[in-house]
């Protein structure tokens, strides 16, 4: 099994997992697309709630039918529960949180009552739309994905302190330099014209007007333009390094030394020796005792 997760007994919850958790039967692959349209519905009615003139024509309908989402996607956190031998260990995976945030919002806004929570109930509904997170686990690059965020978060997370250094410098700089009148009232707002300079995205509502100012946001958006390619790169590097490692094997050939063969091959593709050091050669002539 794909999965790092074992169902906790026979029969049904056996039966029950190699459909939820697995997709190589006709109706496992029939639940998974259930659950995609599902999820994609729900997300939709989350968006069209939040406009105005379909929330009020229509509230109480998208009320009841965030409602009917919601038990059907709690039945089935329920169900992964009671199938899996470690349903703790799927609480504690990606999808797992995944699956609780899901629910979560509309459960807790009715712990939260009354019109002086509005902006927190506003904020629990908005969150209902990382329902679409859920989607990764139905597409296999969708893991790729997720580790290749693991193996670089290090990188990435260098990259961007120094990023911060950068625009706590330039931010800092600008404020001693350019007038309150520009704008640059006070450093937390400087530091908003650095991130919006340095990204080169360029609003225009805060502008230097003096030549070293101008000057020196020239430079930062030349770093920009610079650096910007940076955890791109990284994090694509890792990419590749995932799909190298599902793909290739690392075994040496015996003949040559070479080590980059497909994980389902048997000869080696510079010399062409058997690579399966375990088994016997298939057209070894066979020897007289």
């Amino acid at each position: 099994m794909n999965e790092p997760f074992q169902p906790a007994g026979e029969g049904l919850r056996t039966r029950l997992f190699q459909i939820i958790f697995e997709s190589d039967t006709p109706l496992a692959k029939g639940f998974d697309i259930v659950l995609i349209l599902m999820i994609l519905a729900s997300v939709l009615v989350v968006m069209l709630d939040t406009v105005e003139q379909f929330g009020t024509a229509y509230g109480t309908w998208f009320y009841w039918i965030e409602w009917g989402f919601t038990l059907a996607f709690t039945l089935e956190l329920a169900i992964r529960i009671y199938i899996l031998d470690k349903p703790l260990r799927y609480f504690r995976s990606f999808y797992g949180v995944i699956d609780i945030v899901a629910i979560l919002p509309t459960w807790l806004m009715l712990l939260i009552p009354g019109a002086q929570t509005l902006v927190i109930v506003r904020l629990l509904r908005v969150l209902r739309i990382f329902r679409v997170l859920r989607l990764m686990q139905f597409v296999g690059e969708g893991r790729l994905l997720v580790e290749a965020l693991k193996n670089s978060w290090h990188q990435i997370f260098l990259f961007l302190f120094t990023v911060f250094l950068m625009v706590t410098l330039f931010a800092a700089l600008v404020y001693m330099i350019e007038p309150a009148e520009a704008g640059f009232t006070s450093i937390p707002i400087s530091v908003y014209w650095a991130i919006v300079t340095l990204t080169t995205v360029g609003y225009g509502d805060i502008v230097p007007v003096t030549p070293l100012g101008q000057a020196i946001s020239t430079l930062v958006m030349l770093i920009g333009y610079s650096i910007i390619a940076v955890p791109t790169g990284v994090f694509s590097a890792e990419v590749i390094r995932s799909i190298r490692s599902d793909r290739y094997s690392d075994q040496a050939c015996p003949g040559c030394g070479h080590d980059r063969h497909e994980q389902r091959a048997r000869y080696c593709m510079k010399c062409g020796t058997w690579l399966d050091e375990e088994t016997q050669y298939p057209n070894a002539p066979e020897t007289d005792d």
